[in-house]
C-alpha cells in the first residue's frame, strides 16, 4: 500500500521550498521506510538550491535524517520495525573503495547520492498524479515526514539517545569531526587552524579537542561564532575582518600550523591558509566552492604541503556515529550546543537564520 508523505519540494534553482503531499510506492527488498523525527539543514542542501550542485527538479532534498523504522523490506535482516535510526550517505558496498572500508569514496558516490533516483533509475517518491519526483538524495531525501533508505546507510541508535538531535551526525557533524580525527589524523599536541565556524568547522574544533590538539585556531568574520568556537575548544580566535589571519597564525604558532581544515570553500581564504601552514602541513578542504574557483598551486609545490578533499570525514557511519555519541554521553563532544530546532513548516526561517549566522545547525522537527 502506498505511504503518504508530506515533503518540502524544490522546483528549481533559487526557488523556495514548497510543501506538497507525495507518495512512496513499493519499496525494494533491501529498503526500509523511516518515519522522520527530525532532519538537519546542511549547506549541501542549500548548494543544490542555489545551483552550485546540479540536480534534476523537482526534488526532495534533506540528508541528515533521524527517526523510527516503520516498514522493512523482505531482505532486511539487521533492523526491525520500531528501531530508532540515524540516516547517513549512500554507498554501493561492493566497489573497490567500499570493500577497502572507504565508503565515503564509493566510486558510485555521485550517482547514488546526487542522481535523484535509485540505481535502477526509479524514484522513491511520486506526486498524486504518479509523476516522478527526484528523490533518494544521499540515499534518503529526508525533508519529508517519511523517507526510504537502504539497510546499509542506516545506523541503529542506542536506547535513550535524543532521536530529534542526532540527524546532523550523519553528515555535517560527522564531516567536521571525522576530517580532523580520520582524514587529517591530528595527533595529541598538534596545531590546527579551522576556517569557518559553522556546524562543520565547530565540529572539527570539538574533534581537535578530543584528539588532544594544544593549539586550535578558529577563523571567521562573526565574533559571536568565534565565541562559540572558544567555548567548544578553540584556544585562539581570529576575526579575519579585523586582522590578517596569516600574520596572526604565524604569531601564534611561531612558523605556521601543521594542519588546516577549511569549511568555507572560498578560494582566497584557502590561499591564505596554505600560506599560513607550516612546511609539510596537511590541508583538508570540505567546503563547497563556487564553480570555477581556483588557487595557485605554486603555494603548495615547493613547500611539501598536502591538500586533500575530505568527504564525510572518511567516516564509516556505523562505527563513527556511535563513537560520537559515546563522546557526547561522556561530556566530551557537546554537539547539541550547535543545534537550534524549528518546526518543519518553518524551513524558510531556518534557512534565513542559517544564512545570517543566527543558527549554527538548524534542525527541522516533524509534527
Amino acid at each position: 500500500m502506498p505511504t503518504p508523505v508530506h515533503a518540502a519540494v524544490l522546483s528549481g534553482v533559487d526557488e523556495p521550498f514548497v510543501f506538497a503531499d507525495l507518495v512512496i510506492g513499493d519499496i525494494e527488498p533491501d529498503e526500509v521506510i523511516v518515519k522522520i523525527t527530525a532532519v538537519g539543514l546542511c549547506h549541501t542542501d542549500l548548494a543544490v538550491q542555489h545551483g552550485h550542485i546540479p540536480a534534476a527538479f523537482p526534488i526532495v532534498l534533506g540528508h541528515e535524517g533521524s527517526g523510527v523504522i516503520e516498514q522493512i523490506g523482505t531482505a532486511v535482516s539487521g533492523f526491525a520495525v520500531g528501531d530508532a535510526v540515524a540516516l547517513s550517505f549512500a554507498a554501493c558496498g561492493t566497489c573497490r573503495n567500499c570493500l577497502a572500508g572507504r565508503e565515503a569514496y564509493c566510486v558510485n558516490f555521485m550517482a547514488l547520492n546526487f542522481g535523484g533516483a535509485r540505481e535502477n533509475g526509479t524514484t522513491t517518491l511520486a506526486d498524486a498524479d504518479g509523476n516522478r519526483v527526484s528523490s533518494n538524495f544521499f540515499g534518503q531525501s529526508s525533508f519529508a515526514t517519511h523517507a526510504v533508505a537502504q539497510e546499509k546507510n542506516l545506523v541503529k541508535l542506542p536506547a535513550g539517545v535524543p532521536v530529534e538531535l542526532v540527524g546532523p551526525l550523519g553528515c555535517g557533524i560527522q564531516t567536521g569531526a571525522g576530517t580532523v580525527l580520520n582524514s587529517l589524523a591530528v595527533p595529541a599536541g598538534g596545531t590546527i587552524a579551522v576556517a569557518g565556524t559553522g556546524a562543520v568547522g565547530l565540529s572539527g574544533i570539538m574533534g581537535a579537542k578530543v584528539a588532544g590538539a594544544t593549539t586550535i585556531i578558529a577563523i571567521d568574520i562573526l565574533d559571536e561564532r568565534l565565541e562559540v568556537a572558544a567555548s567548544l575548544g578553540a584556544t585562539h580566535t581570529i576575526n579575519s575582518k579585523d586582522a590578517d589571519p596569516i600574520e596572526k597564525i604565524m604569531e601564534i604558532t611561531g612558523g605556521g600550523v601543521d594542519f588546516v581544515l577549511d569549511t568555507t570553500g572560498v578560494a582566497p581564504v584557502i590561499a591564505s591558509l596554505i600560506q599560513a601552514a607550516a612546511f609539510g602541513a596537511k590541508i583538508a578542504l570540505v567546503g563547497v566552492p563556487r564553480p570555477g574557483s581556483s588557487i595557485d598551486l605554486g603555494l603548495v609545490s615547493a613547500t611539501g604541503k598536502t591538500i586533500i578533499g575530505a568527504i564525510e570525514g572518511d567516516a564509516i557511519p556505523q562505527t563513527f556515529i556511535p563513537q560520537m555519541l559515546s563522546l557526547y554521553e561522556a561530556g566530551l563532544f557537546p554537539f547539541d550546543k550547535l543545534i537550534t530546532t524549528y518546526p518543519f513548516d518553518q524551513i524558510e526561517q531556518a534557512i534565513a537564520d542559517t544564512a545570517s549566522g543566527k543558527a549554527v545547525k538548524a534542525v527541522l522537527v516533524m509534527p
